[in-house]
């Protein structure tokens, strides 16, 4: 194999530039194959390090990146261009994308906001979870491997330690101990366990320490006594460090560092979801808590160093990311019926069932204010509303329909949207949020009129990032009996306090 130079040519590619050079590979800008078709980008080659004194492991992860490269796609990845023959020629032949890494922001010391936490790591699990949609776990996350293009997108890059779960995992087995690398490691990558998609979410968890107070949570693992140590290691609470920090955001990040991967956030998506919507975080000890561990926390971890007690992982899940998702709920505000209300909540609760770990969220899009005024509701206790008024009372109103699922221990939040246009609001918000799945009702106008204009479930159906389930309003026979006839066409409210809460009235 030969050794690397500017100007030196690999299948007609140039090298023009050298760029970096890390343990694993080089990286350099190249110049186009004149003979090949512009691929409309910039071009960056990778090429793996192999003299002599480089491990045999080089090759492994470079035969792995260039395996795992090929088949990812979306705009949070490198485009794959080419790639070399590993035993002739190799090299890996990507899109370069131009921003700055996490590490050069880390390298500032100048700690980010509480806003801009959120926003970078919002961005920063948003990338992750598409990546683990493509059933790939990345498993080597660091600070270096996390880009930021200027309109603060995330690339991620550096996949020569992640697993595809339709593929070998070519370094089962064959990873060397782990040392330094530790710092980002969640505690069962330690102890071998990989293809974990959780494992990421705990990376996740500690860049976003760093962000907030500038140091790692558990150090770096320098001897092998410190690596056994380290999954019994508990974080300083970030509010102990920095005591201006909300509690949501320690929550948030604390959550993530759990040492059991069942503990953590199911999903990246989950974990993107709560740092783009504090007011919506649930606040338990975590987020509280601002003192060091207790003496017996040091006692249990004492007892792993010296190998009294053994780190057991969580086990593998058996579903795949899709079956932990954001479940959206579009609960209409005017003009309701009861059977409408009803069978919204009947096929939530069918679905939630079949979605263990799913989060909920329950939404409603009402008309814009004009100059401090929402036109679509005008009286409230006999006085005009302004719209804080009804902000908070359609919010209620989304609390008290959502109390009759029953779904103790599920996490529910509520979102009233303000738009002219239902459908795009409602895209809009299931585009920025990664759901999962839109649960909505179907359209009660007559087959005539559909043919003249397309309703809003219908523009939502056609245009959705994800599945949606559009449901047909139904009473069962026990309220038809003990109700007045419902005459959906005609748009009569819901009459069925349950439905909607207690002295509910008409909402538009």
């Amino acid at each position: 194999m030969k050794t690397p130079k500017i100007g030196s040519e690999y299948d007609g590619f140039m090298l023009e530039e050298h760029m970096y050079s890390g343990g694993i590979s080089d990286i350099y800008h190249v110049r186009p194959n004149p003979k090949k078709p512009d691929p409309g980008f910039a071009l960056v080659m990778k090429i793996p390090c192999a003299s002599t004194g480089d491990s045999a492991e080089n090759m492994v992860h470079f035969e792995v990146e260039c395996q795992i490269m090929s088949v990812l796609q979306g705009s949070h990845v490198p485009r794959f261009v080419a790639a070399g023959d590993l035993q002739r020629e190799p090299y890996l032949l990507m899109e370069y994308v131009n921003g700055q890494t996490l590490q050069r922001k880390l390298n500032t010391k100048v700690l980010p906001s509480v806003q801009e936490v959120a926003r970078l790591g919002a961005s920063m699990a948003r990338a992750v979870h598409a990546v683990h949609q493509q059933n790939t776990v990345h498993s080597g996350l660091n600070p270096a491997r996390v880009l930021f293009r200027p309109d603060g997108s995330t690339v991620l890059l550096g996949f020569g330690r992640a697993c595809h779960a339709h593929y070998p995992d070519l370094l089962a087995g064959r990873l060397p101990k782990p040392t330094g690398a530790t710092a980002w490691l969640a505690p069962e990558q330690i102890v071998g366990v990989r293809g974990d998609a959780r494992s990421d979410v705990f990376t996740l968890g500690v860049m976003l320490y760093v962000l907030c107070t500038g140091q790692l949570p558990f150090g770096i693992a320098q001897t092998p006594l410190d690596l056994r140590q380290r999954p019994w290691l508990k974080p300083i609470p970030l509010r102990k460090l920095r005591p201006e920090l909300p509690e949501w955001l320690q929550e948030v990040v604390l959550r993530c560092l759990e040492r059991h991967a069942e503990n953590r956030y199911a999903s990246a998506a989950l974990l993107s979801f709560d740092l783009l919507h504090p007011n919506q975080v649930a606040i338990t000890g975590r987020g509280r808590k601002i003192t060091k561990s207790q003496f017996g926390n040091y006692f249990k971890r004492w007892l792993g160093t010296i190998g009294v007690l053994r780190y057991r992982p969580s086990p593998l899940v058996t579903h795949p990311v899709e079956n932990t998702p954001i479940a959206m709920v579009a609960v209409p505000y005017s003009n309701v019926t009861d059977a409408t209300l009803y069978s919204l909540r009947d096929a939530v609760t069918r679905l939630l069932g079949t979605l263990p770990d799913a989060r909920l969220s329950c939404v409603t899009v009402i008309a814009p204010t004009h100059h401090g005024r929402t036109p679509s509701i005008s009286v409230v206790s006999g006085e005009e509303s302004t719209a804080s008024n009804a902000y908070r009372r359609h919010l209620a109103t989304l609390q008290r329909w959502a109390q009759a699922l029953n779904t103790p221990g599920r996490q529910i939040s509520y979102h009233v949207l303000e738009s002219g246009d239902v459908a795009q609001a409602l895209l809009n918000y299931a585009a920025g949020n990664h759901v999962g799945v839109i649960v909505m009702g179907a359209s009660t106008h007559g087959r005539k009129t559909q043919r003249l204009l397309t309703t809003v479930p219908i523009k939502v159906a056609m245009s959705a990032p994800c599945t949606v389930i559009l449901v047909k309003p139904s009473l069962p026979s026990g309220l038809l009996l003990s109700e007045q006839p419902v005459e959906e066409a005609s748009g009569r409210v819901a009459t069925d306090p349950s439905l909607y809460g207690d002295d509910l009235g008409p909402l538009g």
